[in-house]
């Protein structure tokens, strides 16, 4: 497995890995970065999580507080041949335990229905579909899943 660090989104690695998942995700829902750059920035979040392989960053995943009590798992992102070694479910329970330990109860997220892959691992790792919240509350390619953290 990979070494997983905690640390903030100022970090040069984390900055480079959600750029290029920005550009997988227009390349896969065939839109421009600009469209949605306001809405996919993370600028002063101290809860960023990075995996590492051999010194390089190869994932990356942070977590926002949605309220009081429920925190929501943002900018997950697992460079492409690093895929299926679970990278990105190991990234995941990093940020769960993390938010556990900042004393959150849930965790929700949104994906969408062009990475099938992403929801397949959400599913196994106890996560369920929610209500739609968010910026596109009425996005029928979004995807919107929870999960207590127990």
């Amino acid at each position: 497995m990979p070494d997983i660090i905690r640390t903030n989104s100022d970090n040069p690695d984390f900055q480079r890995l959600t750029d290029q998942l920005d550009t997988e995700l227009c390349r896969i829902y065939n839109t421009n970065k600009e469209d949605y750059e306001e809405y996919n920035r993370i600028t002063g979040l101290p809860t960023v999580v990075l995996a590492y392989e051999n010194g390089v960053a190869i994932a990356c995943g942070c977590f926002k507080p949605h309220d009081g009590t429920t925190i929501e798992l943002k900018r997950m992102f697992v460079q492409p041949t690093s895929r299926g070694k679970g990278i990105a479910s190991a990234v995941a329970a990093e940020l769960e335990a993390w938010g556990r330990e900042s004393g959150y109860q849930t965790a929700i997220l949104e994906t969408g229905t062009g990475q099938p892959e992403a929801i397949a691992m959400y599913r196994k790792l106890g996560y369920t579909h929610i209500p739609h919240f968010g910026d596109f509350p009425d996005e029928s390619r979004s995807v919107c899943l929870g999960k207590r953290l127990g």
